[in-house]
């Protein structure tokens, strides 16, 4: 994996508040598991920004690398790797993702 990559998602994640890896796009997921933290983020009014992994290979794997973790989608909010789907909707249901937002500062509207 090229240093190239890896600098580029890092700057990436860095430059978002609220930064989502998913294969699609928010508005047309490609994928049930990317699907679902977009509605949980949809849900909590946060905003965010969405990168389509399926629309470059080298960032598909290279956010694997970044994270060291293995599967798709990824949330990073403030720079912190928070997890993937079952993580995401774990801690939304039990009131720890809107929690964990607020302590970052992330403003929700629906919360």
């Amino acid at each position: 994996m090229s240093d190239d990559v890896q600098n580029s998602i890092g700057e990436a994640v860095k430059a978002n508040d609220v930064l989502l890896f998913m294969k699609g796009t928010p508005t047309f997921p490609q994928c049930g598991f990317s699907s679902v933290v977009v509605q949980v983020l949809d849900y909590l009014g946060v905003e965010y920004q969405a990168v389509n992994v399926l629309d470059d290979q080298q960032v598909r794997e290279g956010i694997k690398a970044f994270s060291n973790w293995p599967t798709i989608p990824q949330l990073y909010v403030k720079g912190e790797f928070v997890g993937g789907c079952d993580i995401v909707k774990e801690m939304f249901e039990s009131g720890e993702l809107k929690d964990f937002m607020a302590d970052k500062g992330i403003e929700m509207e629906a919360a």
